[in-house]
């Protein structure tokens, strides 16, 4: 604004900005910029515009909103010494200490999936016990046929009963990507933002769902139609849960690291085009056969590089204001095939048929080599994923293309490799070159890969 006060000789409008001044209990709106931060308690970051015009005044408010939320890499999670479960989250050491030395317990109400519960509830339930906690665990079918508003409420009615206290008990949220996205907006939704803990349990949901602000439910027949951008407080890795995932599953969230690879990371490109198998074969566990501790330095190698590169991309536009996203790769064509198959291909699996035919598409349009398109290909199917599917036809691809003008502002955002590791967003890619892409795709891939 500049001045305090501006008039507009052609509208005869006059805008005023006013600064909040905390006051004892109460905040006062103070004319201009220069406050005496000496006498002022506090001074809010939020102003107040006001303009006057001859129809009348309009106020303007603008306050900045800061989400502050924790990624943390931890062993033995579930370790009744190990705090970080039930205080991890908290920053500040006062509050920690308040907690630690008052005689009340610890209330936390806890989501899992029906098949993590399976495994990890002696665990759990040892953990809180041994920790003296108050607690109630629900174990749900938080499956994508399941992703549904139904499963939201059904979650809430149960927090509701617990009489949780909606800013210092966060719900913990103990699952892979579905259960996740489900307990994320269920949270949201109690007394409008009750804080959440995201503890992911297979390698998509580690590497993608739980480092992210995007919760949602399916809706309409469509993927995350219903949603909310709430971060959780914080979000808490332990890679030793990935040793109950069955195989099929390891692929399908290195299907989510290979398009961040294939975006962004050079490097992780070749990590996992030569050590993928090693990863599969370990679940990416310390491994005391023919890989030694090589295993392990891979893994946490490649989890880390994929999470960096991820929140790189996220932290700047958790909201998605630009909608020009790289994460975006492989989710054009993606989540329309997913919803039609539905159950047989898992989201990473869908996401890298999506990414295999956009290499094609690149190598079509001259960004790639045939030689770079090959290793790329030969990469996937040695992270034995899907390349290719016979229910991803030209019509599919057309349609989600369309959808993705009506969502995208009116441009297709189209994210595509231009090398190893690096990538640019184009709108003009024409329908002749969509078409010769998806015909070598389909002559190419589709006799030598099965459907899975």
């Amino acid at each position: 604004m500049g001045k305090a006060q501006q008039e507009d000789h052609k509208t005869k409008q006059k805008t005023s900005e006013f600064s909040l001044v905390r006051v004892k209990s109460t905040w006062k709106r103070k004319l201009g910029k220069k406050i005496n931060k000496d006498t002022a308690c506090c001074v809010s970051p939020a102003k107040i515009y006001e303009s006057t015009t001859e129809q009348g005044t309009t106020w303007t408010v603008v306050s900045p909103i800061t989400f502050t939320y924790t990624v943390t890499e931890t062993q033995g999670l579930l370790d009744p010494s190990n705090d970080t479960l039930l205080l991890g989250h908290i920053t500040d050491p006062r509050q920690l200490e308040d907690i630690k030395k008052s005689n009340k317990p610890i209330r936390r109400f806890v989501v899992t999936d029906q098949e993590v519960y399976k495994i990890y509830s002696t665990k759990i339930t040892e953990y809180l016990e041994a920790n003296n906690v108050v607690y109630k665990i629900l174990a749900l079918p938080t499956t994508e046929e399941n992703k549904s508003m139904e499963m939201a409420l059904k979650i809430l009615e149960e927090v509701n009963n617990f009489s949780l206290d909606r800013r210092t008990e966060p719900i913990i949220a103990i699952g892979g990507g579905v259960c996740l996205d489900i307990v994320g907006l269920a949270a949201s939704l109690y007394r409008r933002r009750t804080p959440y803990i995201r503890v992911p349990t297979t390698l998509l949901s580690y590497i993608d769902a739980s480092v992210g602000a995007k919760t949602g439910v399916n809706f309409a027949n469509c993927k995350n139609k219903l949603g909310a951008y709430i971060p959780p407080t914080a979000t808490f890795l332990d890679l030793s849960f990935i040793q109950s995932v069955p195989r099929r599953h390891i692929s399908n969230g290195l299907a989510e690291m290979l398009k961040m690879a294939l975006m962004k990371h050079k490097g992780l490109f070749e990590l996992l085009e030569n050590h993928g198998c090693m990863l599969l074969d370990t679940k990416f566990q310390a491994d005391n056969s023919v890989y030694g501790c090589s295993s392990f330095k891979a893994a946490s190698q490649a989890t880390r590089i994929a999470i960096t590169t991820m929140l790189e991309e996220l932290a700047p536009n958790l909201w998605e204001d630009d909608l020009n996203r790289l994460v975006d790769f492989g989710h054009l064509i993606s989540p329309a095939l997913e919803m039609k198959v539905l159950p047989s291909l898992l989201h990473g699996e869908a996401v890298n048929i999506d990414m295999s035919y956009m290499v094609y598409v690149s190598q079509e349009s001259g960004l790639l080599t045939e030689e770079e398109k090959q290793r790329i290909i030969s990469c996937m199917v040695g992270l034995e994923l899907p390349v290719w599917h016979e229910a991803c036809t030209m019509e599919l691809i057309q349609k989600s293309l369309q959808d993705r003008l009506k969502h995208s502002g009116g441009l297709v955002r189209m994210p595509l490799p231009v090398g190893l590791g690096q990538a640019e967003i184009f709108n003009n890619t024409s329908y002749e070159i969509l078409h010769k892409a998806y015909k070598k795709w389909r002559d190419e891939l589709s006799v030598s890969s099965g459907d899975h």
